[in-house]
């Protein structure tokens, strides 16, 4: 297994790449990292295009949802997007936040930060901000977001329960995050595994549904809760470079698979100490058709 260090050395080169490519051509492959499928659309990226605050020049194509739709972010909050790349997800918060509030982007590619700048100066805003620095060790104080949002990036970090614990840290008391990001739900077949991780969304560092919400639980946010989850379907043309016409018929009936899932939680009142929702209780409400993205 490669080391922390290398592992982010690969996501930072194949991130400074992206950053000079266009939306289209992230779209048709992974995270810009592979050759495309046949079928040329991205198989994880939700439309932001009618979303309010949405910036074409700051859309690379490279999230797994909406997570700022689902943020309840107020007027003059200050917010917080984990793996900001050119800006979007901040745009957008800055629609919510309005001119009271403050938006703060974090990302460690430095070509990513470049770009952001850029937009930012282009459309004027003067409480948006994008500054370079690890997710996992974040360039902000304790208990500054009234919110924290990120779409698609704590998949690509070795160390999630540091990332976690680094949203605790900067959430203030009562403060809440919504994260949309990549899991994994059984183990796909070996024969796919490879291939599927590299192109379904940079799935290499993915982990575990039940493992991932089990992190949260244990840093110790309360009222957790699933706001949106799909399923990632893979295209046959891949899947028929590793499977038998049998093994595909097998596989897309199994459940197995990439989902995309949305998940808000609470950082507790100081004084307050509220009974968190148990695992089995969010994996219950949970329990939908996947494919309709309906949680």
């Amino acid at each position: 297994m490669k080391k922390e260090t290398e592992l982010k050395g690969i996501v930072r080169d194949r991130y400074a790449k992206i950053a000079d490519q266009g939306k289209a051509e992230n779209a048709s492959s992974c995270c810009g990292a592979t050759v495309s499928s046949n079928k040329i659309y991205n198989i994880m990226m939700d439309d932001y295009t009618e979303t309010d605050g949405y910036n074409e020049q700051a859309d690379l194509g490279l999230g797994c949802g909406l997570p700022t739709k689902f943020a309840k972010i107020s007027t003059g909050d200050t917010v917080i997007d984990l793996g900001s790349g050119a800006g979007n997800d901040c745009f957008v918060a800055r629609h919510e936040t309005g001119a009271e509030g403050k938006v703060i982007g974090i990302d460690f590619t430095p070509e990513m930060i470049q770009k952001a700048r850029i937009n930012v100066e282009k459309i004027g805003f003067n409480n948006v901000e994008f500054r370079e620095g690890d997710i996992d060790n974040m360039p902000v104080n304790n208990d500054v977001a009234d919110v924290i949002v990120s779409n698609c990036v704590l998949n690509l970090v070795p160390d999630k329960p540091k990332v976690i614990g680094e949203i605790f840290r900067v959430l203030k008391p009562g403060g809440h995050f919504s994260i949309a990001d990549i899991v994994l739900v059984g183990n796909l077949p070996q024969a796919l595994k490879q291939d599927a991780e590299m192109y379904a969304g940079c799935v290499a560092g993915a982990i575990q549904k039940s493992d991932y919400l089990n992190l949260l639980e244990e840093q110790g946010f309360q009222n957790l809760r699933l706001q949106k989850e799909k399923a990632i379907t893979i295209p046959d043309d891949i899947l028929d470079k590793y499977l038998s016409k049998s093994e595909i018929k097998n596989f897309n009936k199994s459940g197995i698979g990439i989902f995309s899932i949305t998940v808000y939680g609470e950082k507790p009142q100081s004084n307050q100490q509220k009974p968190n929702r148990t695992l089995s209780e969010l994996q219950e409400a949970s329990s939908c058709d996947h494919k309709s993205g309906c949680c």
